[in-house]
């Protein structure tokens, strides 16, 4: 980077459990076809709350994580384009795929037709280290290596509006596609943090007529209802038998046409299946870190009754880019930087994580112009 910072500061995640580090690292140069941005926003989710539990495979601690990030372009190395031919010049607000390096000739993208396998798939945040450069949002910047699909924020879409959409609003968007959610369907949605608050809109938007938000805390739970939810049910004080009872007396006994679980909870697959009903769909998103194993039976819970469970992995660039375009469309309505409940400086990445663990939060977000400090 010529003229600027020879170094950025980023918080780093050592290992599982262990306390983040502020870390001074060098700056990229940046290659032709790369662009450096000056972060903006990123998010902090639940899959980074199970990286730092050690729930993931495959993670090159350190890293620094922050795998939904929005930010302003620097610099460029040479041209480069987005997605729909559009220039990237230094000073505009882009986001992008944080799906890198998905090679697009092996047998699972071209036969499967399943790039989310693809076994040459690298995730910023996430399957990148430090050792690979600043490919992590908990950071002052950061290098989009060439090939990073980039796309321009619409005009009427802020960085904070983009942000409270966040990775929930792709892999929402993934689970309610695969789900096959249609008009006049009713949902049973398990899950209230981002991802299910983003199934809860996504569903209405695709034609369901019903809504049933299942989760906690009581914040979330809000939430959900002022997004549209028809009813909500705080699993703090049901049993999942009384759930089940409740969502069969919402539905004329049958049960939910399409059911979503992002919960990360094991248990809810099962729970899941039993709230579907019979030949209905259960989408299963909410089981990307190993949070341990459940148990069912498949005569009563899957053959005799008929349902389809379909799971979900990531998601592609057009779960990114069409959830941007509804943002554009539907901002207004939806208003999703209501999800953001607080915001953190780099220093304030583990507390960060620890909120959202705990529910204290919707939506925390790391800022690195909030300094060392939190928001």
């Amino acid at each position: 980077m010529t003229g600027g910072p020879k170094t950025n500061l980023a918080a780093v995640m050592t290992g599982p459990h262990e306390h983040l580090v502020l870390q001074e690292l060098p700056m990229p140069r940046v290659e032709p076809g790369g662009v450096l941005l000056r972060t903006i926003a990123s998010e902090v989710c639940g899959t980074d709350v199970h990286i730092w539990h050690g729930r993931l495979s495959g993670v090159p601690y350190p890293i620094i994580p922050g795998h939904v990030s929005v930010g302003e372009v620097v610099e460029t190395g040479g041209h480069v384009v987005d997605v729909d031919g559009r220039p990237v010049a230094p000073g505009e607000v882009v986001t992008f795929l944080d799906v890198h390096e998905t090679c697009g000739l092996c047998w699972y993208c071209l036969v499967a037709k399943a790039s989310t396998r693809c076994p040459h798939r690298k995730v910023y945040g996430i399957t990148y280290g430090v050792a690979d450069g600043l490919l992590g949002g908990w950071s002052e910047h950061i290098y989009l290596k060439p090939g990073v699909k980039i796309v321009h924020l619409p005009d009427n879409v802020s960085p904070e509006r983009f942000i409270g959409g966040g990775c929930g609003l792709p892999t929402a968007f993934h689970a309610v596609e695969r789900g096959g959610v249609g008009l006049g369907d009713t949902v049973a949605v398990q899950g209230s943090g981002p991802v299910g608050l983003n199934a809860v809109i996504l569903s209405q938007l695709a034609g369901a007529v019903k809504v049933i938000l299942i989760g906690s805390p009581a914040i979330r739970l809000a939430m959900g209802r002022a997004l549209g939810a028809d009813a909500t049910l705080d699993i703090a004080d049901t049993t999942p038998e009384l759930r089940r009872a409740a969502v069969l007396d919402m539905t004329g006994g049958r049960g939910a046409d399409v059911t979503i679980e992002v919960t990360g909870n094991p248990a809810a697959v099962t729970e899941g299946m039993r709230l579907t009903r019979d030949a209905g769909v259960l989408a299963v998103a909410g089981q990307y870190t190993d949070a341990g194993e459940t148990c069912y039976n498949p005569h009563q819970d899957l053959n005799r009754r008929h349902i389809e469970v379909r799971a979900t992995w990531g998601t592609d660039f057009s779960h990114l880019y069409r959830g941007i375009q509804v943002v554009a469309k539907h901002g207004d309505r939806f208003r999703w930087e209501r999800f953001i409940t607080r915001r953190y400086g780099l220093g304030g990445a583990e507390q960060a994580l620890t909120e959202v663990a705990s529910g204290k939060v919707i939506k925390a977000v790391i800022d690195p112009r909030f300094g060392l400090g939190t928001g």
